[in-house]
């Protein structure tokens, strides 16, 4: 009977600690589990699993974006993260519904130059209600508080170079302006210019129209201008393509003489031109340094790090004078 205790005690004993067993380890499968799905990004196998990013541009119709999307791509797949890209083609609903598609397929962040800066508004909302933060490349939206940061260059200060240059060479003159007042990148840089040579009566824009930032928009805008027979000076173009997209209506018309030219991008193509003579000046971006600063600023956020609301590029005007410091067939 003794002997008959004992053994149950034993028994019980045994269960007991059996249990005991099965709690830790189940406990530290919870554990494990919230620890996984915290991160978010670690698989089965303990590998991290790639992060996707989404970018998108008002066009692809322009070199430039070309060159900001390398530099992004760069640090992004350097990362072993996933860059997905849309073309919206200067059409800023086709940009939202895009942009819809892109927080379907698992975005975790968004690059986002806007077609327009104010209407592209129910896509940042929508971006801020799937949690994917957006950082605002080379032109800034109208709805700053939706977006963690806008890297962009120093677009004011950019048409003032060239206002600046312009009244170094001319004392006086008849000026062109084509602009595009959707995209701010090329308002400010018009008010710039503007601002600069306000209260000097002798320069004055006797037309402004817009030309949607595009090379061929550019040539038919100033073709129609050319018809008019009005005498002018100088062409102060929103961006390169733009003012490439004068140059070309010029010389068609057989009027590129004495006129003074001038872009923003500092472009292989308007450095090209600018090297044989045919253009006077463009304020110069980096495409490249926006890209690398955006994608790297979208890693320090979600690294957790604290990251500046507004990141500015200095730029720098690029005439026949300094060409030489610069890489012709290159960006910078």
């Amino acid at each position: 009977m003794e002997n008959s205790k004992k053994s149950n005690a034993r028994k019980e004993k045994r269960y007991g600690s059996g249990i005991l067993v099965l709690v830790l380890l189940a406990a530290l499968v919870f554990m494990a589990a919230g620890i996984i799905g915290f991160s978010g990004n670690v698989s089965e196998s303990g590998e991290h699993s790639p992060r996707i990013f989404g970018a998108t541009y008002m066009t692809r119709n322009n070199p430039y974006f070309d060159v900001v999307h390398e530099a992004i791509e760069e640090v992004v797949e350097g990362n072993g993260d996933i860059l997905i890209s849309r073309d919206p083609q200067q059409d800023q609903e086709k940009q939202n519904d895009q942009i819809l598609e892109m927080i379907d397929e698992g975005i975790q962040v968004l690059f986002l130059n806007p077609v327009d800066w104010e209407a592209v508004k129910p896509a940042l909302i929508a971006c801020q209600e799937a949690g994917v933060p957006v950082f605002n490349i080379d032109t800034i939206v109208k709805d700053t508080e939706y977006v963690v940061s806008v890297i962009e260059t120093d677009n004011y200060q950019a048409g003032m170079i060239c206002a600046e240059d312009m009244m170094k060479r001319i004392d006086s003159a008849k000026i062109v302006v084509l602009d595009n007042p959707i995209q701010m990148s090329i308002t400010y840089r018009v008010q710039g210019f503007l601002d600069t040579i306000q209260g000097h009566d002798e320069y004055e824009v006797i037309y402004q129209e817009a030309a949607g930032g595009e090379l061929e928009v550019a040539a038919k805008v100033t073709s129609q201008f050319l018809e008019k027979n009005i005498p002018f000076d100088v062409v102060l173009g929103g961006n390169d393509p733009t003012a490439l997209g004068a140059l070309a209506a010029l010389q068609q018309h057989h009027q590129e003489d004495g006129v003074l030219i001038y872009g923003i991008d500092g472009s292989p193509d308007f450095k090209s031109m600018l090297d044989i003579g045919y253009v006077t000046g463009t304020s110069m971006q980096s495409p490249k340094g926006i890209g690398q600063k955006a994608a790297e600023a979208a890693y320090q956020y979600l690294d957790g790090e604290e990251v500046e609301p507004y990141i500015s590029i200095e730029p720098v005007l690029i005439t026949s004078e300094n060409l030489s410091n610069f890489e012709i067939n290159g960006w910078q």
